[in-house]
């Protein structure tokens, strides 16, 4: 089986990071080193297709699950706080009612355990339309990304995944053919009967529609001792937003 690549942080008790989707561990540097400093051995991973992780044909929460009980497998952990965004939530979620065991304290960044459908549409089909035989920067890959993507922010978190490979040119890190093909997967809902009883955090950012007021009795069934809190003057990347509400939440959870 691959392994997760990961960038590990400061000693103590181990604090699990998932990225979101099309996202990567480097978006959680900054938090991730101010965690490392609260007595936390943090594992900042990149999921399969993304970052410097491993591609592979196969991708759905499943195989997310079983990539990351690997991972701790291999680096002995056990009793992890597992911190999850988005899509990362969705692997977080299905991991710890998965292996309960394992997780001593949950926290699920700005996503629902219910379905979503596919939204990313946009997104990708501007991914897939980057020609980097004709490119000389990444000003020249986010002048061609913003004729399907408008948004500045969202476009400076995707050209992340921009990197000069061996044949000195632009490349995307990303798996995006895979990812393009299991788009249906990224929005999956939890397995009906999934549940976890340990303490649970569910974040989310008040300009963002991912956990409505519809999501509050659904959360409570899958993760019945799990409270809500919401980030203020934060949408979807909500840790990115108001960094400091974001960490000061998660501090005050851990106590």
């Amino acid at each position: 089986m691959e392994e997760l690549y990961s960038n590990i942080l400061g000693e103590g008790k181990p604090f699990v990071i998932l990225h979101g989707f099309l996202g990567m561990s480097d978006n959680w540097k900054t938090l991730g080193a101010k965690f490392s400093k609260q007595n936390y051995q943090v594992h900042l991973i990149d999921q399969r297709n993304h970052g410097r992780s491993f591609h592979s044909d196969n991708f759905n929460y499943e195989v997310l699950v079983e990539d990351l009980k690997n991972y701790c497998d291999t680096h002995q952990l056990k009793d992890i706080v597992l911190l999850g965004h988005s899509m990362g939530g969705k692997t977080a979620m299905l991991f710890s009612t998965t292996y309960p065991e394992l997780v001593s304290k949950l926290l699920i960044a700005d996503i629902s355990p219910r379905f979503y459908p596919t939204h990313h549409d946009a997104i990708l089909e501007g991914l897939s339309s980057l020609d980097f035989n004709n490119m000389e920067s990444r000003g020249d890959a986010d002048d061609q990304l913003a004729k399907y993507v408008s948004d500045f922010g969202t476009r400076q978190f995707l050209l992340k995944n921009l990197y000069w490979n061996d044949a000195k040119e632009l490349a995307l890190r990303i798996n995006l053919e895979v990812l393009n093909e299991n788009i249906d997967e990224i929005g999956e809902a939890l397995p009906i009967h999934a549940q976890y009883k340990g303490e649970t955090l569910f974040l989310r950012g008040d300009k963002s529609e991912y956990i409505g007021l519809q999501d509050e009795s659904i959360i409570k069934n899958h993760f019945p001792n799990s409270k809500i809190i919401t980030i203020p003057k934060a949408g979807h990347w909500l840790h990115a937003e108001n960094p400091k509400a974001f960490f000061d939440e998660v501090m005050n959870f851990l106590g």
